[in-house]
């Protein structure tokens, strides 16, 4: 209530001030800090932010007036603001249904950052000139400083002490006594001093005097001549509303450790909005001003916002008489302060320290809003954004792997002075999405160090989310040299998904040949290498490796293959059946198609083998009794060795053998028949 109660005092000055830039009477900017308020509190889902009467839309709006050729403070003026208020709602409700609030998701801290500190000087030095009795100035740096150096030849030295010991007060109580409400001291004592002494007489502006009363119902009149200038002027304003509020509020979200709805949010914005052109006002903003009075004060909920609305109404009805005694270097000393307590410099003083680029960031976003005005400073930052995205991405994090004697992780050999590499294979870590701006650099590296006994190149592809078509053609140039090389080519750690990439961009066959490995172990087994592995220059060294993660027990040819895992098998099963025509030996076959298969992988081949047991009979004239001996005889060797290398896999493995023993039953019920003979056979011997 302390905080809604200092919101809506401090509302006064502020939006009867922009009403005006907006080319409305005073009072109409008091409207606006009722009913559009109220609505926004019911609906928004920042708990602490602010909507109201605010600068960027009021300027726009009065330049917009100024370029229809319509005087500010006219009928015409009153007639067409509601109406580009309306359009306004309009383009904002359009907003929310198409979800463009996800928008702002791409906007970095040092952005709103710099934005957010922009916005707060360009309007300290439009409420500058109000310190020594002129007008607010308007427009960005340029109009603004021109502004001042034209009014302060008329300064009135009075008033601009009054408002520079209030700021002073303020500035120190915000240190000394942040929680203590000083602004209502100030204004309070600021009032009462000008309702017992006469201050005109020293030159001391108050604010107008405003006839107490209710906004009265306006339906906006559209003119259809002027609709085409009203429909683009009212996108560029909820523009400027969705980047400005969103980025705001999101900053403050951050800052104060809560979520928002950016969608929910510009539906917030768009009734808001829909009400303030129902009572003819201006189109209404999210207030940075206000919201940090509200932060600075303990407004923890929309209550608070709601609660300003209610006050403001009181406020019309009854208490309107004291508006004019309110001194406006007073009031502009509250809204200076609470912009000063706002700004972000204590960011880019950090950002200086840690990261260069994210500090020209927000310096470029801060100059952006400063210089251009508050749209072109969201797209200035945006792209510097994206250039710093796009620069990181083109230049990733990358090191050569190797190991430590007595250590089983992989580790950057230029970070790791005791880290050696293994002999004869280049395992290689590039921290990236792979894409056309950085696979040059992956290509480069990768082949500057293959030496001529070079046998094999694996990539620890774990941060490798996605590949784009120019980094695939690279992928098959590379494969294909480093194969005439004698060279293996492996790809490993990543996600199942990258190899369903892969697949779609024409390197199915380079899986199909096993570059793809689920980890680094397993390419390396597939190297024909064992841990301990041998290093460059270290002898007789241990260094075991036996990660027994989870992932080691997955099926790699549903990793590899995802959902063309089964016809994969089957093509390659019908091959092998092929190559047994010419003679090749069974037991040859049996191994599968991928050297150093998963256990569960080569029991899924075997049970494939079983499924054609009837056709290997036909091409290799053995009988079924032998042929079935051979598969089971090879699923117990596979069984002992998972009993020895994964004991707690055992009985897993054992329920999946009984599906898969369920599945030949179905589909091939005279081989199961016979195997189930063998079977007993074996255990009758045993």
């Amino acid at each position: 209530m302390l905080a809604g109660i200092i919101i809506a005092a401090v509302s006064i000055p502020i939006s009867m001030g922009y009403a005006q830039i907006a080319g409305l009477p005073a009072v109409y900017g008091l409207y606006g800090s009722v009913l559009p308020i109220i609505i926004f509190g019911l609906i928004s889902t920042s708990k602490q932010f602010i909507f109201g009467v605010d600068a960027a839309p009021a300027a726009l709006v009065g330049a917009e007036l100024v370029a229809l050729g319509i005087t500010p403070g006219t009928d015409a003026a009153m007639q067409v603001v509601p109406v580009i208020t309306f359009m306004t709602a309009i383009w904002l409700l359009v907003f929310f249904l198409f979800k463009a609030g996800k928008l702002v998701n791409y906007i970095s801290t040092p952005v709103m950052g710099g934005f957010i500190s922009g916005i707060c000087t360009t309007i300290i030095l439009m409420q500058i000139p109000k310190l020594y009795g002129a007008g607010a100035g308007t427009g960005e740096l340029i109009e603004l400083v021109k502004h001042i150096a034209a009014t302060v030849g008329d300064m009135n030295v009075t008033s601009l002490v009054i408002g520079l010991v209030s700021l002073a007060v303020l500035l120190v109580s915000g240190r000394l006594i942040p929680k203590f409400p000083m602004a209502i001291c100030v204004m309070a004592i600021g009032a009462g001093v000008s309702y017992f002494v006469d201050v005109s007489k020293y030159g001391i502006v108050c604010l107008s005097k405003v006839s107490p009363g209710l906004p009265k119902f306006v339906v906006p009149q559209i003119d259809l001549h002027l609709m085409p200038d009203i429909v683009t002027a009212s996108l560029s304003i909820a523009v400027v509303i969705m980047a400005e509020t969103l980025l705001a509020e999101n900053n403050f979200a951050q800052k104060n450790r809560y979520k928002i709805d950016d969608n929910q949010e510009l539906l917030a914005f768009g009734f808001g909005n829909l009400a303030a052109a129902f009572i003819g006002c201006c189109p209404i903003n999210g207030s940075v001003s206000r919201t940090t009075m509200n932060d600075q004060y303990g407004g923890r909920t929309q209550l608070t916002g709601i609660f300003a609305g209610i006050v403001m109404l009181v406020i019309l009805v009854c208490g309107t008489g004291f508006i004019g005694y309110l001194p406006v270097p007073v009031l502009t000393a509250i809204v200076i302060s609470a912009l000063y307590s706002a700004m972000e410099f204590d960011l880019a003083a950090k950002l200086w320290k840690v990261s260069k680029v994210e500090f020209y960031i927000f310096c470029g976003a801060f100059l952006g809003v400063l210089v251009l005005g508050t749209i072109n400073g969201v797209l200035i930052g945006i792209i510097l954004s994206f250039v710093a995205v796009i620069r990181k991405a083109a230049d990733p994090p990358r090191n050569f792997l190797g190991l430590v004697p007595g250590h089983s992780e992989f580790l950057a050999l230029e970070k790791f002075k005791h880290a050696y590499p293994i002999q004869n294979i280049v395992i290689y870590r590039f921290s990236s999405n792979l894409f056309f701006a950085n696979v040059s650099i992956f290509q480069k590296d990768i082949m500057d160090v293959v030496q001529d006994d070079t046998k094999a190149v694996i990539v620890d592809a774990s941060a490798v989310g996605s590949v784009d078509v120019t980094a695939a053609k690279t992928l098959r140039i590379m494969y294909d040299t480093l194969s005439d090389m004698g060279v293996k080519l492996y790809i490993t750690e990543h996600i199942g998904q990258l190899n369903v990439q892969l697949r779609k961009l024409g390197l199915g066959d380079l899986i199909e040949a096993g570059c793809v490995r689920q980890s680094i172990e397993r390419a390396l087994a597939d190297c024909g290498l064992e841990s301990p592995y041998p290093l460059v220059g270290v002898h007789n060294s241990y260094h075991d490796i036996r990660r027994k993660r989870a992932e080691n027990m997955a099926q790699e040819l549903v990793w590899a293959f995802g959902d063309d895992a089964e016809n994969i098998i089957e093509k390659h099963i019908q091959q092998s059946i092929e190559s047994m025509k010419n003679g090749k030996d069974m037991d040859k076959v049996l191994e599968g198609f991928w050297k150093d298969m998963d256990i569960q992988d080569e029991d899924e081949w075997l049970e494939h083998m079983e499924a054609h047991i009837e056709e290997i009979v036909r091409v290799t004239g053995e009988d079924e009794d032998s042929i079935a001996e051979r598969i089971e005889h090879r699923r117990r060797q596979l069984l002992s060795r998972l009993e020895e290398e994964h004991p707690e896999f055992v009985e897993r493995y054992k329920a999946r053998r009984a599906r898969i023993d369920e599945h030949l039953k179905e589909h091939n019920p005279e081989a199961y028949e016979k195997i189930i003979r063998f079977r007993e056979k074996e255990h009758t011997r045993s």
